[in-house]
């Protein structure tokens, strides 16, 4: 994926990873979101680029990943829904890597504003552990 779309445009994966860069101006020495009438070329190449990815991402997804991601605003929001649905224990991994692992993508989530209850998270915990654990 990282390959593919890099060869569409290299700054793609780059907003997948860090996010979109929201258009700022400078006023008095705070920054402030600019409105879309004060966006230069710069702003809508960037802005367009992230559109871009949450496209690509889009195709590549089947119709019920698609109804989980459709709602994301950015393409790193989308990435991190998708680790998040897709997150299993790995085999030879203790139970506190794969918790840390668990931790790094809903705190992730949370910063893009993506919360989820503790209900949902020990659900999801639970059902991501391999059988082994089942009697546990």
């Amino acid at each position: 994926m990282t390959i593919f779309l890099q060869s569409l445009d290299y700054q793609l994966w780059h907003i997948i990873v860090n996010g979109p860069r929201i258009p700022m101006r400078s006023v008095e020495g705070v920054e402030a979101i600019k409105s879309e009438n004060e966006y230069n070329d710069n702003d809508f190449r960037i802005l367009q680029l992230n559109s871009k990815a949450k496209h690509v991402l889009f195709c590549v997804v089947g119709p019920n990943e698609f109804n989980r991601i459709s709602s994301c605003d950015t393409a790193k929001e989308i990435m991190l829904v998708h680790e998040y649905e897709l997150f299993m224990m790995h085999n030879e991994e203790c139970i506190s890597d794969m918790f840390t692992r668990f931790t790094t993508i809903v705190n992730s989530l949370k910063n893009l504003g993506k919360n989820y209850s503790n209900q949902e998270l020990v659900r999801k915990i639970l059902r991501c552990l391999p059988r082994s654990w089942t009697p546990k």
